[in-house]
């Protein structure tokens, strides 16, 4: 099971980057499968540019640091 705590760590960590640029993103969900529901916030909410945030920013780095991650996606 993954720990929820160490997630939002880890998206503290990310989050600079973002609100440098007007955003956020907030931990959602993370279910037992080790996917990781967040809602993108502000500029990012919506920006044409933000599944590759996703991908490449937030999925990666939750990857490589948090043991158990699979996968990030948009909360619904």
């Amino acid at each position: 099971m993954i720990d929820k705590k160490q997630v939002d760590e880890v998206l503290d960590l990310i989050r600079p980057a973002l609100q440098a640029d007007g955003g956020d993103v907030a931990l959602v969900d993370v279910d037992d499968d080790g996917v990781v529901s967040v809602e993108l916030q502000g500029a990012c909410k919506g920006c044409p540019m933000s599944q590759l945030t996703l991908a490449n920013s937030v999925e990666r780095v939750l990857k490589e640091r948090v043991p158990g991650v699979t996968k990030v996606v948009p909360a619904l």
